[in-house]
């Protein structure tokens, strides 16, 4: 009888020989992956170039027909790079809702200018629209090295915020 595979071993395995990207995987993926991206979207309040430019820059009549099927539960199979594009921008989401206290502070930090280099003084939305595929991933290895804690601007809370002394430590 022949052993089975643990469920982590497979998952590197099913990447290492491409099956993770296999025309079956992706198109099983994209419906529900394009609809939650819609929703994020809406919530951020991108304009439709913006979702269009997140997207790697489908044709509009593409595009309506992806929103189409995806509303309707249908078939159709992203591109490797879409995909990849929507997955950045989960992570953002999900590393804004672990930042912020609620989804408008999340929006508001997207929408808001930024001294770090990254951003140059400009928003974060402006980098992730962009049109680049390495944009959106920048936005989101930034946001995912505030989550682990590296530096990010303090909010609005932390401003006046001042480190503790050692004398003011107190252990029992």
């Amino acid at each position: 009888m022949k052993p089975r595979r643990a469920l982590a071993s497979h998952g590197a395995a099913e990447s290492a020989s491409g099956t993770a990207f296999a025309s079956t995987n992706r198109r099983r993926l994209s419906a529900p992956a394009l609809r939650t991206f819609l929703a994020i979207a809406d919530l951020w309040g991108l304009s439709e170039e913006q979702r269009l430019l997140v997207l790697g820059l489908p044709s509009r009549s593409t595009y309506y027909n992806w929103c189409r099927l995806a509303r309707e539960h249908g078939s159709f199979t992203l591109s490797v790079d879409t995909l990849t594009r929507i997955s950045a921008v989960f992570g953002i989401h999900q590393a804004l809702g672990i930042l912020f206290a609620n989804e408008s502070l999340g929006v508001a930090w997207l929408k808001g200018p930024h001294d770090a280099p990254v951003f140059g003084g400009r928003p974060p939305v402006d980098l992730m629209t962009s049109g680049s595929q390495d944009a959106l991933l920048t936005v989101r290895r930034f946001l995912d090295g505030a989550r682990g804690g590296q530096y990010m601007a303090p909010n609005s809370l932390d401003i006046d915020f001042s480190p503790y002394e050692d004398n003011e430590l107190v252990f029992r």
